[in-house]
């Protein structure tokens, strides 16, 4: 039964809000309609009419609303508060219970970098690396996944055993605060997001704003497959590496999981990957002059084929069980992956989303 639930959902961007029927896990319908609003009344018109407009095509029937919108937000009772790029949400807008009274379903919200995770914690990177064990020969089996968006601005969700992670406060895995690890006058999501990157390329190519090139095209640069710049291209997504394998460093020692990435900057993984995760394993100074590992686990490059041949080797060894002789299997290398999105950005929110509220309709 789960799997023919019908649920209506909403990519909501800053030029287009594209409503989906998803049914089975796969979007059957679509309806597209611009952004831009002249008020908070106009903006909530919209998206009755967007969600009035899916559920016709799929029959005039679904059993849910599930969709991603912008915080911060008090994702559980699905109240919008102060948005910086929508400012007529301002003082709390109670998104869930309007939509609620409208269309008599249940309707549930979160963030991207939520449902991002969880669509590709139940179908994309975590069960395609946990195939890969398998067919490998190796029993481990990884059960959480850190996901993380690159784009706009920078933004993360956890999934744990199949479980979304939200924190008491519909705060949790808010990975955009963590600081700049080589400026702490400011957020790491400075760097690694579009307005990052343009900056970094400007800064090291000495241009001004107007003239610097939109963030696929410094990636076309640094890959000499664009004429410009490419020692500045290369310079700005080495340092774009280095801050978010900084950043991943100190939250992979809380999650002790496997990455993925996505977002429209993931893209330029080429050139800003193996840097990152160079960086997670990296040292730190001890004060009697020796160094400690920056993790206790140690991170694998998913996309460079030594380092995910290497990641999927058993390295367990027996050792021998005091005073009885016989024999346990011991890991001494503690690994975790750091992969781009398998599913792809939209498709990975879409399938969270569905899975959330088919979840939660199948054990309500």
């Amino acid at each position: 039964m789960q799997q023919q639930k019908t649920i209506l959902s909403l990519d909501a961007g800053g030029t287009n809000l594209v409503f989906s029927s998803i049914k089975g896990g796969e979007i059957s319908h679509e309806h597209s309609m611009a952004t831009v609003s002249q008020s908070l009344e106009d903006f909530l018109n919209k998206l009755i009419f967007g969600f009035s407009e899916v559920m016709k095509l799929s029959g005039g029937k679904a059993d849910a609303i599930s969709f991603c919108f912008p915080g911060p937000a008090d994702y559980e009772n699905g109240i919008i508060g102060d948005l910086e790029n929508l400012p007529f949400f301002r003082g709390g807008v109670a998104l869930k219970q309007m939509l609620q009274n409208h269309f008599k379903i249940p309707v549930f919200i979160n963030n991207d970098g939520d449902l991002f995770t969880l669509g590709e914690a139940v179908s994309g990177l975590l069960p395609e690396i946990n195939r890969k064990l398998s067919d490998n020969g190796d029993q481990r089996i990884y059960k959480n996944l850190l996901g993380i968006t690159l784009g706009t601005g920078f933004g993360g969700g956890m999934v744990s055993n199949g479980r979304l992670w939200f924190g008491d406060n519909s705060a949790g895995a808010e990975i955009n605060r963590f600081l700049n690890p080589f400026d702490h006058s400011q957020s790491a999501e400075e760097i690694l997001s579009i307005r990052g990157i343009k900056k970094l390329f400007g800064d090291f190519a000495v241009c001004m704003p107007e003239n610097t090139p939109e963030p696929f095209d410094i990636f076309r640069i640094g890959m000499g497959q664009r004429k410009g710049n490419k020692e500045a291209a290369i310079k700005a997504w080495e340092y774009f590496g280095k801050v978010l394998g900084g950043v991943l460093a100190s939250a992979a020692s809380l999650t002790d999981s496997l990455i993925v990435i996505g977002g429209g900057l993931s893209a330029a993984y080429p050139l800003f990957l193996q840097t990152a995760v160079n960086t997670m394993n990296g040292h730190l100074e001890k004060t009697n002059g020796g160094k400690l590992p920056r993790m206790e686990v140690y991170a694998y490059n998913l996309h460079n084929e030594q380092c995910l041949a290497d990641f999927l080797t058993d390295e367990s060894t027996e050792i021998t069980v005091p005073f009885s002789g016989g024999k346990t299997k011991y890991n001494a290398t503690k690994k975790i992956g750091v992969g781009i999105s398998v599913l792809g950005t939209s498709e990975a929110v879409a399938l969270g989303a569905w899975d959330m509220a088919a979840d939660k309709l199948y054990f309500s």
